[in-house]
């Protein structure tokens, strides 16, 4: 499939990988960094805290059951609110922010496309940008599930079957796009939480760098 004309948005980064990879952490991490310098930076993850997002939650947590399918079109909604909406992420790269994303499109197609095919997911999701970086952050499932192992809940891909699936499906989904314009840069999330944040900061300054020198 080709995605060279997909658009690649300019200080939009996504973080994915597998539950238990850290991303929610460094999220958290880049938006505190980014609050202490100064840099106008909309930090924000999907699920959103929209309402498609909140009943979305409800679908993961195993509260309401719905097939595969139906969780690949709430997400296709809630994401298509997150960009293109009011207070979306085009409007805040508007504003000249950085905008940094806990989990994109990428999540569709591996969690998604594990259970229905990649063929729905892709087809759902063809309309979204690029972002200008992806940080994926691989680690191993015996790994995560152990850092899962310390969560109070689980969700309903949380469990070792399910993230071996979605790991190699993470694979597959984002080599597509290795042509496609937008950056990928894999963290070894298995590394210490300080070595995986200075190597993220070192990819983050020069976004941050072009950013300041056009404000």
């Amino acid at each position: 499939m080709d995605h060279s004309e997909r658009k690649v948005l300019e200080g939009f980064v996504v973080l994915e990988g597998i539950d238990g990879s850290g991303t929610t952490t460094q999220l958290k991490r880049i938006g505190e960094v980014a609050t202490r310098h100064g840099t106008a930076a909309w930090i924000s993850f999907e699920p959103t805290d929209l309402p498609t997002g909140q009943f979305l939650r409800r679908v993961l947590s195993g509260e309401v059951p719905a097939l595969p399918g139906t969780i690949a079109r709430l997400f296709a909604a809630d994401r298509h609110e997150h960009i293109f909406g009011s207070n979306g992420a085009l409007e805040h790269l508007r504003r000249g922010e950085l905008v940094v994303f806990d989990r994109y499109f990428f999540s569709s197609l591996a969690y998604q496309g594990m259970d229905c095919g990649f063929a729905l997911p892709f087809e759902l999701n063809a309309a979204f940008p690029l972002p200008e970086l992806l940080l994926y952050f691989d680690l191993d499932v015996d790994v995560a599930m152990d850092r899962v192992g310390r969560r109070p809940g689980r969700d309903i891909y949380e469990s070792h079957a399910a993230l071996e699936r979605v790991r190699a499906a993470y694979e597959e989904a984002i080599r597509p796009f290795e042509t496609s314009g937008m950056r990928i840069v894999r963290i070894d999330a298995s590394r210490p939480l300080e070595e995986v944040s200075k190597m993220i900061d070192e990819e983050l300054a020069p976004l941050v760098d072009r950013m300041r020198s056009h404000s």
